[in-house]
């Protein structure tokens, strides 16, 4: 699935790239809801299922609106070819079974979503699959951690809800000195902020579900990479069956023609609202990459062109605190998802992060105080009333 149109601007891709006509001449996308595929003879289906002749067999295996949502989100990412899922943890699980063996070991950093860790620790360690967790940032605990059975490293990048970074290029470096392969979940950024393969990874993972979609209104994932390695990903969502439904990769297809427009606007809102939020002396601190004092504000600024949607923001006094922050409000949608057009708020401590140990819990810097701010598209103003009318109460 090589770019088509390599010369395109981004967010022409956005809205062009992948879509091949049918005989109709339709201009918008086509949903193709067919489970399966005819051919004008038996040969013919001999072909195309030996794979002797390119051509839908089955939609678990292929249905061309998938294909035309690969197609698109690859030449936006830059990569040669995207495999779509059911989700984004089954794109993270697809990953893991078609490039790991028993006794294989993967590098993750602690600052993953809660799933994530919960599908490396209690499922994929079940089948021999050794995790070591090291700091985000930290490259030197990445190379430290490397054995000859090291194969992956996983990373997201900002964190989920911290907003910690690290360089995708150098970690790319360290990777490749030791054979091993960088996959970088870009969920947070998308490739209207961020484009991790040019920057060195080997792998990018989405939960399309998230900014993709950016309107709440379906579930699916994808990876993205080389030819060759996302072949061997195919195979497994082609036997195992975690494949994306037609309906829902059309309705990802809409949501990439606005996502650099979203984008922007979910960056102004963010930035705005973190820097009231950061005033308040109800709030301990914000966690904001595009905020100046953060410590990576200068490693956001070199490999992103925006800081995102998503604010880790601590509330003095704890979980009780925070709870009366979430209660107040009658705007946001109190829920843990995110990448919406509607402003979300949760506490991850009891919710996205809920099933992690107190112990998992602290080294991944999620305190009782701690809730996550997904900013959406409304007005600012009326975000701001929103949480000060909890903020307000708590008197600093």
């Amino acid at each position: 699935m090589d770019n088509e149109h390599p010369q395109w601007h981004p967010d022409t891709l956005a809205v062009r790239a992948g879509h091949e006509r049918t005989f109709e001449q339709e201009h918008g996308e086509s949903i193709f809801t067919t489970s399966s595929f005819v051919y004008s003879s038996a040969a013919e289906a001999a072909r195309k299922f030996s794979g002797e002749e390119a051509g839908n067999v089955y939609s678990r295996f292929t249905n061309p609106t998938v294909h035309t949502f690969e197609r698109r989100l690859a030449a936006m990412e830059g990569g040669e070819r995207c495999v779509a899922t059911s989700s984004g943890m089954s794109a993270i699980l697809s990953m893991a079974l078609g490039l790991l063996e028993s006794g294989d070991e993967i590098v993750a950093s602690r600052s993953l979503f809660g799933s994530t860790i919960g599908l490396f620790d209690k499922y994929l360690a079940k089948f021999g699959v050794v995790i070591r967790y090291v700091p985000l940032s930290d490259l030197s605990a990445w190379e430290a951690a490397v054995t000859p059975k090291t194969r992956l490293f996983f990373a997201e990048t900002p964190s989920n809800p911290l907003q910690e970074l690290v360089d995708i290029r150098r970690l790319a470096d360290v990777a490749h000195r030791h054979d091993i392969k960088l996959v970088i979940d870009n969920c947070f950024c998308t490739p209207a902020l961020q484009k991790p393969l040019s920057l060195g990874a080997d792998l990018v993972i989405h939960s399309a579900t998230k900014f993709l979609d950016g309107q709440g209104r379906a579930i699916g994932g994808a990876i993205v990479g080389d030819h060759d390695t996302l072949e061997k990903l195919y195979g497994v969502v082609r036997t195992c069956g975690p494949c994306m439904s037609p309906f829902n990769a059309w309705i990802f297809l809409k949501g990439l023609e606005t996502l650099s427009l979203r984008m922007k606007a979910h960056c102004d809102n963010a930035l705005a609202l973190a820097h009231w939020l950061e005033a308040h002396p109800s709030v301990e601190r914000v966690h904001y990459a595009g905020l100046e004092h953060h410590a990576q504000h200068a490693l956001a600024v070199q490999q992103q062109s925006g800081f995102g949607a998503v604010l880790g923001v601590e509330i003095k006094g704890g979980r009780e605190n925070a709870w009366s922050v979430v209660d107040a409000t009658r705007l946001m949608s109190i829920t843990g998802n995110l990448g919406d057009t509607k402003t979300t708020i949760t506490h991850p401590a009891t919710t996205t992060h809920g099933k992690l140990s107190d112990e998992q819990r602290r080294i991944a810097g999620i305190s009782d105080g701690l809730l996550r701010i997904s900013v959406g598209i409304e007005a600012l103003e009326d975000l701001k009333a929103d949480l000060a009318r909890g903020l307000d109460q708590l008197g600093g």
